[in-house]
Parts: C-alpha cells; structure tokens; sequence
C-alpha cells in the first residue's frame, strides 16, 4: 500500500484499493481471509502489479535489456549464459533492497527461451522459431477434455456438450487475451 500511495494520492481510491484487498476470497460458497497478496483472477492484481513494478520496468529500460512482463511474470533476454546469469543476480538484489519484493527462486531460471514458458506459451526451438502454447498448458487441457468427457459423471450427452464446449471457448479465449497482453512489451 505504501508503494501505492506513492503514485495514487486519492485518499478515497487508496480506501477502496486497501478494503479489496481485505475482502478475501470465495472458496466452496465460504469466504476465505487473504493474508498477503492479491486474490488471484480479479481486475485488481494486474493494476497494482504494474504500479509496483514500474519501477523494475524503468529499470530494465534504463540498463537496455529486452524483456516482457505481465503481472509478477517476466522475461529478460540476454545473448549468453553468462550474461543471463550477471543480470539474474543483479536484479535480483536490485527487487530485494530497492523494491522490498522477494523474487521466487524456484521459478526463476536463466535458460533458452525454447526451454521455458510465459503466460501459457513457449518457442520452438528452430532456426526461425515459432510461439507455440507450452506443453505442460497442452496436457493440462487434454486432461481437463478427458475428465469433462467421461462416460461415469452421469450426465447427459447435451449437458457433457455445454459443459465441453464452454470449457473450449474459455480456454481458448484465456490463451488469446494473456498473448494480447503479454505481447505489450518488446
């Protein structure tokens, strides 16, 4: 709230930004507390994501590097292993002492690009690479299809049918919607 209120002098918004957060989240028809963070899906975490970490954004420009972020998601991209390694260790202290976040090691690596993923998408690993959706989201939908079509949840062929087919569609409309805003940056 702190880093907000440094940009957002409106005291009534800063009100209604603090009671979001307090509100919690519906889990089961209950209402769960939130003790740190956003709750995740909302309008909110984007908006406050990119007003604490502007900074990091100017950063990044001020020392020339090419990246892509959304939210807390990020990219550098560098021309060595070396390189990749310097500027990991460097914004790393740079978040931890200058912006007071804590960067989450074991999701962060310095790696080829074709060997991650960012908002659900991945590289081929080509001499003129391609954006392909990663893998793992692949799986995951192919699961997701499997359990949504099987013969013992005992409903009709029409209700698999609508179940199925909104399933489809929000999946595939999440996919062009994060490429769209992940693709705000170079």
């Amino acid at each position: 709230m702190a880093k907000i209120a440094e940009r957002v002098s409106n005291k009534r918004l800063l009100k209604l930004i603090r009671a979001f957060l307090r509100a919690g989240v519906m889990e089961g028809g209950l209402v769960s507390s939130v003790d740190e963070g956003t709750p995740q899906g909302g309008s909110l975490p984007p908006l406050l994501s990119n007003i604490v970490l502007d900074e990091f954004d100017r950063e990044l420009e001020r020392r020339g590097h090419r990246f892509a972020r959304y939210m807390d998601d990020s990219n550098i991209y560098v021309r060595s292993q070396r390189a990749g390694e310097r500027v990991m260790k460097s914004l790393t202290r740079f978040i931890g002492t200058k912006l007071k976040l804590q960067v989450n090691q074991s999701k962060s690596a310095v790696a080829e690009p074709w060997e991650r993923k960012f908002l659900g998408f991945s590289f081929t690993h080509s001499e003129s690479p391609k954006r392909r959706v990663a893998p793992k989201a692949v799986k995951r939908s192919k699961e997701r299809v499997l359990e949504l079509t099987s013969r013992a949840r005992g409903i009709s062929i029409e209700g698999m049918a609508k179940e199925l087919a909104l399933y489809l569609r929000g999946w595939i409309g999440f996919r062009e919607v994060r490429h769209a805003l992940g693709a705000t940056k170079p």
